[in-house]
């Protein structure tokens, strides 16, 4: 289930978020969205799962138009943005359940989700009282809540500490095999630790987009790539 961005156009008043973007964002792999505070990354993000409608171009996931039919994109997709909103007075299997309840999905779910997100030792707690890193596995064990076939994460692993790094890391490595995986950064070692494809956004515009070969160079030859 791959998804096409043509010519896609934003702004904010006169602010352009994003100029003429284009890019193939294919199945079965992790690709990177990377780029400073301000690049567009979100606004991108927001545009594919039909948050918000662009200016101009168009977005297909599985040949289904965004903007035409959001609602039967929506179903596909699991969506993590950068500003988790969760209801922090709920338990963590509570919320979970909740989330499964609006997808209609089978009560079952809910516990393979923990288990999948490491989230058992928390599940009877109230997520208000989890600190950022945990409440960012709550956000993503809820955007994978209906198994979607396509995963947006914004900026995913903000917060979390080395050893919760490496967990999630395992995990978006492990569900990548049979999803399509987006995820913003603006970290170079979480590319090469995840990413079999990266997109640069500076400035709304795609500035570099490079694959396996380049990646493998490190986050020094990334940064480099960044800069030209």
């Amino acid at each position: 289930m791959s998804i096409y961005v043509q010519n896609i156009t934003k702004s904010y008043g006169p602010q352009k978020a994003l100029n003429a973007i284009s890019l193939e964002i294919k199945h079965g792999q992790i690709t990177g969205l990377l780029g400073p505070n301000g690049a567009g990354k979100s606004t991108l993000m927001k545009i594919i799962t039909g948050s918000i409608i662009p200016d101009e171009g168009t977005v297909t996931v599985d040949g289904v138009n965004v903007v035409d039919e959001p609602l039967k994109v929506q179903r596909t997709l699991g969506y993590l943005p950068e500003h988790n909103p969760q209801y922090l007075e709920l338990y963590v299997k509570e919320y979970l359940a909740y989330v499964a309840s609006v997808y209609k999905v089978p009560k079952p779910r809910v516990d393979e989700v923990i288990i999948q997100t490491i989230l058992g030792p928390e599940k009877h707690k109230k997520i208000g009282a989890l600190s950022k890193g945990y409440r960012q596995r709550v956000g993503l064990a809820a955007a994978l809540i209906p198994d979607p076939a396509v995963l947006i994460l914004d900026e995913p692993t903000t917060g979390l500490d080395p050893a919760q790094l490496a967990e999630i890391r395992a995990l978006l490595k492990n569900i990548a095999a049979d999803k399509t995986v987006l995820f913003s950064t603006h970290i170079m070692q979480e590319v090469v630790e995840l990413c079999d494809e990266v997109v640069f956004l500076k400035s709304g515009e795609i500035h570099q987009q490079c694959g396996l070969e380049e990646i493998a160079k490190g986050p020094a030859h990334l940064e480099h790539l960044f800069t030209l």
